[in-house]
């Protein structure tokens, strides 16, 4: 009797005993979890920056420091002389870029990954080379190539340009995903009498269309974003990277935070869809 009486007051005492160890052990269950948090913390930090300082109104040119916390800069996106001009045209060159960086991507992608031919390795190398060069060598290549050819710069060449770097980024997201499709799924399409035309837009098309999708926000976001490139080729032309670059020497107003957010929300925004479609997808 005084040996059960003694293991239950052990059992009871066993929990008390192991309560200072605790947070302890909580730790180490969410270990991977809190280092995650911390990472994405630290990457994301600069844009709540971005965001925050979009909101303020600063005394002088530089907006620098917090002063005070206004709407002026979203309800007056434009009073910046020359911002909404170099946005537009940034945009523009993005989606003329990314159009064209993803229809001949995509052709690419489809010839390199479905057909053997004589020079296929090489053809794969060169597809690489673009991505691992330097954005100044290939700026200052470009440059010499339209001065030789005595080509004016500006929208034309920095669209030529877009288009050359973001080709080889569309090349390498849709090949993997061509690469990662089932051949028996196209077979099966030929064996109940579909045309090779018919298998590709009803089969393979909708297989391939999320790497292509990633592919061309790939392209948008390089383009758009692209400075140095751009610098080496636009002549007098200005996009908004430029225009934000030459207000940094005179000063930053907040209208740049206000268009840094606006981008980072649209893309957290085409997230989120993607994430909520694709789970519905799933349940269905």
């Amino acid at each position: 009797m005084a040996t059960t009486v003694q293991t239950s007051q052990a059992r009871s005492s066993a929990p008390a005993a192991r309560r200072p160890g605790g947070p302890v052990n909580w730790v180490r269950r969410h270990l991977l979890q809190l280092v995650a948090g911390l990472v994405l913390l630290y990457m994301f930090l600069p844009i709540f920056v971005v965001v925050a300082f979009s909101f303020n109104q600063p005394n002088g040119r530089f907006n620098y420091q917090w002063v005070k916390f206004s709407f002026d800069a979203w309800t007056n996106l434009c009073g910046v002389g020359g911002l909404c001009e170099s946005l537009q045209l940034s945009l523009v060159i993005g989606l003329v870029a990314t159009l064209g960086a993803v229809m001949l991507g995509t052709l690419m992608a489809f010839g390199i990954a479905r057909y053997r031919f004589r020079g296929r390795s090489g053809s794969n190398l060169l597809v690489f080379m673009p991505m691992a060069t330097p954005e100044v060598v290939m700026g200052s290549s470009l440059l010499t190539w339209f001065v030789l050819l005595a080509f004016a710069r500006g929208t034309t060449t920095i669209l030529i340009a877009h288009i050359m770097f973001c080709l080889s980024f569309v090349v390498v997201t849709v090949k993997a995903r061509i690469a990662g499709l089932d051949p028996r799924l196209e077979q099966a399409a030929m064996d109940l009498y579909a045309n090779e035309r018919t298998t590709f837009w009803r089969v393979t098309f909708p297989l391939v269309l999320p790497g292509i999708v990633g592919a061309s926000l790939l392209a948008f976001s390089l383009s758009f974003d692209d400075f140095i490139v751009t610098n080496f080729n636009s002549g007098s032309t200005v996009t908004f990277p430029m225009f934000v670059w030459g207000a940094a020497q005179r000063g930053t107003p907040p209208q740049i935070n206000v268009v840094g957010s606006l981008m980072f929300l649209v893309s957290l925004t085409i997230v989120l869809i993607a994430q909520v479609v694709q789970r519905r997808r799933k349940k269905a």
